[in-house]
């Protein structure tokens, strides 16, 4: 596989923001109504006498197995209340990012008419950056503490791979990855190729929800990892097809092709100047590919299934 040395690096800032053009659509006529609440300041402001009152807002954040005296002792704790002041440096100001939720919601309602806006609640989760965000239809739960920059002091020990997506930029990115996910029929092709277009049209959504947010915080990469993946695209579908790997059900491709990663796993020397993903990077082209060559509604792209998708794809990858 040839891979581009440190002359690319020139071309940085264009890859950064580089993007696919979709369709422009008007969403300015489009209704959404939704609310947004602020457990995460309701809570860690509060007195004993306003737990009976939080509870009632917000039960499911209390089960029984918390009690008044452990919430007590959450709000009272140092190092809770340290990551809650770092947080309001950011986040006491919600406007930015209601308009973000707001276009999202647009978006969404234009290509979904049946979608509803989610109530937004705010909380804090001591940085579990593995559930960034929580949709369940009429609510979306959204960690402020996972996005507090990829810098930030509360990150000194995490992967790099992972603090790059710790970003107020990431955080719509990851409110439309999750209502994404409920909007995609479950895969029934086990096969790597149809694995990859199943990730693929998440990524395609993305396009279409997200049209001002560039590939880079959309698939979530470092820069020199993005340009690495663009600059070898045709090598990696080269090697996928080289390797007879198109159409494996090893579901060992997953960890080293689908999942988050800190790079791909091709068992090859220069491995670690790849992004993890790389199937997904490709499954996203795929699609896009499919999307240019084919006049269809998202619907139909939802519908038709990864084997014919690909076959009328027309994919060629960048050389």
């Amino acid at each position: 596989m040839r891979f581009f040395q440190v002359l690319l690096l020139v071309l940085l800032s264009f890859y950064a923001c580089n993007k696919v053009k979709t369709k422009e659509i008007d969403v300015t006529n489009i209704d959404v109504h939704f609310s947004v609440d602020r457990f995460d300041e309701e809570f860690y402001t509060s007195e004993k006498q306003d737990l009976k009152e939080l509870k009632i807002k917000y039960p499911y954040f209390f089960p029984k197995e918390i009690t008044d005296s452990i919430s007590l002792l959450k709000i009272r704790s140092k190092d809770e209340q340290e990551l809650f002041r770092e947080t309001q440096k950011i986040y006491k100001d919600f406007s930015g990012i209601n308009k973000k939720l707001t276009s999202l919601f647009k978006h969404i309602k234009f290509y979904n008419p049946r979608f509803t806006a989610p109530r937004v609640v705010t909380m804090l989760t001591n940085i579990d950056y593995e559930h960034r965000v929580i949709y369940a239809d009429s609510l979306l739960i959204i960690s402020l503490d996972v996005y507090l920059g990829k810098n930030h002091k509360f990150y000194e020990d995490y992967p790099k791979y992972i603090k790059e997506n710790n970003t107020p930029e990431h955080l719509i990115v990851d409110v439309a990855k999750e209502i994404i996910k409920k909007q995609l029929v479950p895969l029934s092709d086990r096969s790597f190729v149809g694995k990859m277009i199943f990730e693929g049209k998440k990524m395609y959504l993305l396009d279409l929800y997200l049209p001002a947010v560039s590939d880079k915080l959309k698939i979530g990469y470092e820069k020199e990892k993005l340009i690495w993946i663009q600059s070898n695209e045709e090598q990696i579908w080269s090697y996928f097809v080289k390797k007879n790997l198109l159409f494996s059900t090893e579901t060992k491709l997953n960890k080293r092709f689908l999942e988050t990663a800190p790079f791909s796993k091709f068992y090859m020397e220069q491995d670690k100047l790849s992004p993890g993903r790389a199937g997904v990077w490709i499954g996203w082209q795929i699609v896009r590919s499919y999307m240019k060559h084919n006049d269809v509604s998202l619907q139909e792209l939802l519908k038709i299934n990864e084997s014919d998708l690909f076959k009328k794809s027309k994919y060629k990858p960048r050389k």
